[in-house]
């Protein structure tokens, strides 16, 4: 029986304006020295052949699907979108950290959610959905291998969902330009819906 391989890869680094600040919906482009550093990766490092790539809609990721995967036309999946942070966007935990509301949706009340933005509930939701249409889409056109490029939130909130090993989602935490790996076998996905997560990529050694 065939496996399917799915490569997860961060999009690049953003502008330091944007450091320690809630950036989830806000379309912000890669910087120039995010562009440098993923053309150094490429050139140094090795990331996965492919099949089909999928990206976020947001400036980073499609930026950084051309600069990754030049010769791929990616398909472009609004729900891979990272979470949005509603009226919290752009601000930092500093500013933030006298609203009760924030405090505990930093405490992990999932139903907690910024005012106009997306509880965490929500958002785990939105992403395991389409991840799930994803690969039920692979096994019906026969594509065994694809690499999604999206946003370090939907990355380890999937990994933390379905990955074996099991781990919480900022164990899971990867640098920009950066991922992992997973390998799905179809009898333990329909039965268990879990995937293995067997390397990080870009291949550095």
């Amino acid at each position: 029986m065939q496996n399917y391989v799915i490569h997860f890869i961060r999009h690049g680094d953003i502008s330091d304006t944007h450091q320690g600040k809630y950036i989830g919906t806000t379309d912000v482009p890669l910087s120039d020295e995010g562009r440098k550093k993923l053309i150094e990766y490429d050139s140094k490092y090795i990331y996965p052949g492919t099949q089909v790539v999928f990206t976020s809609p947001l400036k980073r990721c499609t930026e950084t699907a051309r600069i990754l995967y030049p010769d791929q036309t990616p398909l472009v999946i609004d729900q891979l979108s990272e979470c949005n942070f509603g009226e919290w966007e752009n601000k930092t935990a500093e500013q933030l950290k006298d609203n009760p509301d924030f405090e505990k949706w930093l405490a992990g009340e999932t139903d907690t959610k910024p005012p106009r933005g997306e509880s965490g509930a929500d958002f785990t939701r939105r992403v395991c959905f389409i991840f799930e249409q994803i690969v039920e889409g692979m096994m019906k056109t026969n594509h065994s291998e694809a690499v999604i490029i999206t946003h370090g939130g939907v990355i380890m909130t999937l990994l933390s969902v379905y990955g074996l090993p099991q781990a919480k989602p900022f164990e899971w935490v990867m640098d920009n330009g950066f991922g992992y790996s997973v390998r799905i076998n179809p009898m333990m996905w329909q039965r268990d819906r879990v995937m293995e997560v067997y390397r990080k990529i870009p291949v550095t050694d």
